[in-house]
Order: C-alpha cells, then structure tokens, then sequence
C-alpha cells in the first residue's frame, strides 16, 4: 500500500518538476535509482558530490568508487581546491533537505560548496531524495530542514550548536552553524540539467 502512494505521489511531484524544467524520475527501491544514474553516465565522466547520507545509504557512493570514473571526492580531500573543481565537473551528487510536493528544493548549507554547484557549475546535478524528504510546501520544507535534517547532521558531524547538543534549532549564530545558505530552488535555468531520483524508501536525514 505505502509503494503505491509513494509512486502516485511522485508522478505528481514529477509532473511539478517537468514545469519547473528539471527531470523526475521514480524508483521504488535505492538500487534501481543506482542503477539508472550509472547508466546515464559515460566511462570517463568527471564526477563531484556533495555530503550526503543518502549517497552512502543508497550504495551510490560505492557504485561510483567500483566505476569507470575521475572521481573528484571531498570525503578525501576536503578542500578549496576540490571545491573548485567540482563546480567543473560533468555530473554533481546530492540529496536534498526537503521537496515540496509542488516541486520546489530546499537545502540547508555551510559552506555553500553543495548549494553552489546546484545552483551553477556542474553540467548535470543528480540528485537521489527519498520520499521521506517530502514536504507539503516551502514553509514546512524549510521547518522540516531546520527542525529535522539539522539536528541529525549536526550530531553527525559533531557540530557545536544547540541542534547538535539538544537536538533542537536554536537559530544560532554560532561558528559551528551550517545554516548559513538555505537555497530554494522553484525552476533550473537548464532544462534537464536538475535530475530528481525520487526513491521509495525512508534515506537519509
């Protein structure tokens, strides 16, 4: 029952995000996701990614790593540089805090390197969202952001904030915050450059 609402929900996000010139796609399981990424992708291609819990959980990372690519990998090499030459990539991987049913991304970020390379850069973003993500609008796209992905990536990255102490957003100003860019992304500029793998399964924060 929940993978069919899952599947007619996101033939009607999908639907919002062709309007929007991205590209939906839905998958009922991460492997299948994983697959079809793998498959739109030449030998060769130079690859970035954002931090992601999702990549990890979905086995896109690994799929990556066992492939034919020129891996640019921040978990290696947490750089500027890196940084830069992710914005020049061929193909961008992340997740996003949130999606509203309308079609709309909501992310939350530090240090803008994922935001910036959503927003610009990278000749394709790929980006695998489980249906958790799922918010009805923008307002509780960002709540759910803020409230709920926050705190979870704050203790996962031992983060010395009120969300990373407490759990709980304290709308801080802290050196440790990571609230500093929150992005919403209502269309893409480039048709087809944003790739939304919707994935019937609980992933990531």
């Amino acid at each position: 029952m929940k993978k069919e609402a899952f599947k007619k929900t996101a033939q009607s996000v999908i639907k919002w995000l062709e309007k929007r010139n991205m590209e939906g796609y839905y998958f009922e399981t991460a492997a299948e996701a994983v697959q079809t990424a793998l498959d739109m992708m030449p030998e060769g291609s130079v690859i970035a990614h954002g931090g992601s819990a999702t990549l990890v959980e979905s086995g896109m990372m690994d799929a990556i790593k066992a492939g034919n690519y020129t891996l640019i990998d921040r978990a290696a090499q947490n750089t500027r540089e890196n940084y830069a030459k992710a914005i020049l990539s061929d193909y961008y991987f992340m997740s996003t805090n949130a999606i509203t049913l309308k079609g709309e991304l909501v992310n939350i970020d530090g240090n803008a390197n994922r935001v910036g390379c959503l927003c610009h850069g990278p000749s394709h973003v790929m980006m695998l969202v489980g249906m958790n993500k799922l918010a009805t609008d923008v307002e509780s796209a960002v709540k759910r952001a803020r409230t709920y992905a926050c705190p979870a990536n704050a203790h996962r990255l031992n983060r010395n904030t009120p969300c990373g102490n407490i759990g709980v957003c304290g709308d801080c100003l802290l050196d440790d915050c990571f609230c500093n860019q929150i992005v919403i992304t209502r269309r893409s500029g480039h048709k087809g450059r944003i790739k939304v793998f919707l994935i019937g399964e609980e992933l990531g924060f």
